[in-house]
């Protein structure tokens, strides 16, 4: 059972997570593949407003995308935004990315292949991997400019969307342990996290949220 001493403590982590800038144009928009297709819809919405000319969709799949997903989670939401509108030449899909330092760095080359000039990146996350993919975007491509977005929403409102109240709370435990452990493994930059939502994240690891820790 998930008491209120949990939700508090993933309240916590969920608002740490939260990077806060506020969307503005730029060279292009990457959306992060995930099991979530509001990436997508919030990556369009984000084209529609002017925010970028571009869209790279990147990731292949998981272990909690590959039904869902078969044919890859970049091909699943270039599907979307197809759907949605944007033109065809707007959408460029990286396929095979199976974590997030190989999202940015497949996007990367992706780009720099297709001979595109990049200074500044709108970068397009679940909401509570917003500063995660920040850090990683920000070790691996130090050059441009990264400006985080993710789908307005609050927690309960996310948990809703997933109707699976415990992956949350994992998946949100795991992404907090990343931000610790991933700066000494040289896979982002260091980030100076508040000692309560350590211990935030701490309480949660001891109650059993741990599906999606790494050892």
């Amino acid at each position: 059972m998930i008491s209120v001493q949990d939700w508090e403590d993933t309240q916590l982590l969920w608002d740490y997570q939260q990077m806060n800038h506020e969307p503005r144009p730029c060279s292009v928009g990457i959306g992060l593949g995930s099991h979530d297709l509001g990436v997508a819809d919030t990556t369009v919405d984000l084209y529609r407003r002017g925010m970028m000319p571009l869209i790279v969709f990147t990731g292949a799949t998981s272990r909690t995308t590959q039904d869902r997903m078969p044919r890859g989670e970049a091909e699943h939401y270039r599907d979307r935004a197809l759907e949605l509108g944007v033109p065809a030449d707007a959408v460029l899909v990286e396929p095979h990315a199976r974590n997030t330092g190989q999202n940015i760095t497949l996007s990367r080359a992706l780009l720099e292949e297709r001979g595109f000039d990049v200074s500044s990146v709108l970068l397009v996350s679940k909401p509570y991997e917003e500063r995660r993919a920040n850090a990683t975007a920000r070790k691996l491509w130090p050059e441009v400019e990264i400006v985080s977005a993710s789908t307005p929403m609050t927690l309960p409102e996310y948990v809703d969307s997933i109707r699976d109240s415990h992956l949350v709370i994992d998946m949100l435990v795991g992404s907090l342990q990343r931000l610790l452990i991933y700066p000494d493994q040289g896979f982002m930059i260091s980030q100076d996290v508040p000692k309560h939502v350590i211990r935030a994240y701490e309480r949660l690891a001891s109650r059993g949220f741990t599906s999606r820790l790494v050892a």
